[in-house]
């Protein structure tokens, strides 16, 4: 499998949502990408849409989580896995730096992962520096309603900063119908409240370090998943014998017109975090979380990219 990247410099705020309006974060999930995406090539027509998801579905095509990038240093997720060093054993400080750090950046991962990597001089170049949230205001109008006040949180990347993925592919004219997706995605913009301006982007093409992608084709005694997944229940036992993970309920509203009348949540589907660690790599799968009610179905992506993160 051959990898690319891609920036994500966004020329606009954004909104990728949690519980509430209110909320938000500043990173978004490889299923929130794959939706979007899907929405793309619906608009390009049902062959095009077929096409991309059968790529996506036989894994032709994979790509990671949105992960940040600072200037020219790329993050990945810190790894679910113990790093014992002579340094955390005994010191509460370092322990806790350890429980906060959320991102490492990319050329430090093998530091970290032998149990070198200074943990305490990290906080003072942590996500603080990406970019800042914002609480915006706005007002919804339904038909001779008074005019309802609500607030939506978003997030400004400084100048330079942004998320970036990583995309896998075997065949390059599926490389070639994402990037025309995701160029067409740029426009339109990714996450919450689109029709007001928020998510829109510029696509850059960017490149892995020297070395980095040996860690996604070599084979290892450990494997760290760069996007959300779920094992096929075929797979669950496998992968799930000695695994570090976290898991988190992956839910939301379905954003086509045609599939109901009113609008409607999809059905909830818990998976692993990007970051969780496996000794046995699985393929995952595309979910269908259409409720009975819906008129089509309704795809989840929960397929891993796997990266060695032996010591």
């Amino acid at each position: 499998m051959e990898y690319k990247v891609y920036q994500l410099a966004f020329r606009s705020a954004v909104h990728f949502g949690r519980q509430n309006l209110e909320d938000g974060e500043y990173t978004f999930c490889a299923d929130t990408l794959f939706s979007a995406l899907c929405q793309e090539a619906m608009q390009r027509g049902a062959d095009v849409f077929d096409s991309f998801y059968q790529y996506v579905k036989n894994g032709v095509l994979l790509f990671s989580d949105a992960f940040p990038y600072i200037g020219k240093t790329y993050y990945l997720p810190k790894p679910m896995k113990r790093i014992e060093t002579a340094q955390n054993r005994g010191d509460s400080k370092i322990k806790k730096a350890y429980k906060k750090l959320k991102y490492i950046p990319m050329e430090q991962i093998g530091i970290y992962l032998a149990g070198n990597y200074d943990v305490i001089g990290a906080q003072d170049e942590g996500m603080d520096r990406l970019g800042y949230f914002e609480m915006k205001t706005a007002a919804s109008i339904r038909g001779e309603e008074e005019t309802k006040p609500y607030r939506i949180g978003t997030y400004y990347y400084h100048a330079g900063n942004g998320l970036y993925i990583i995309v896998g592919y075997q065949q390059q004219e599926a490389a070639t119908l994402l990037e025309e997706l995701l160029m067409s995605l740029s426009f339109s913009g990714i996450g919450g409240k689109r029709a007001a301006g928020l998510g829109r982007f510029e696509l850059r093409t960017g490149a892995l370090l020297d070395g980095f992608c040996d860690r996604l084709t070599k084979e290892g005694r450990q494997y760290m998943s760069l996007s959300i997944s779920l094992p096929r229940e075929e797979e669950l036992e496998s992968a799930l014998d000695k695994a570090e993970y976290l898991l988190c309920k992956r839910s939301g509203f379905v954003a086509s017109s045609q599939y109901a009348p009113e609008q409607m949540r999809k059905r909830d589907l818990y998976a692993f975090q990007a970051g969780s660690c496996f000794v046995n790599r699985y393929q995952g799968d595309i979910y269908d979380v259409s409720d009975k009610k819906g008129r089509h179905p309704v795809y989840r992506y929960a397929k891993p990219m796997f990266m060695e993160v032996d010591a």
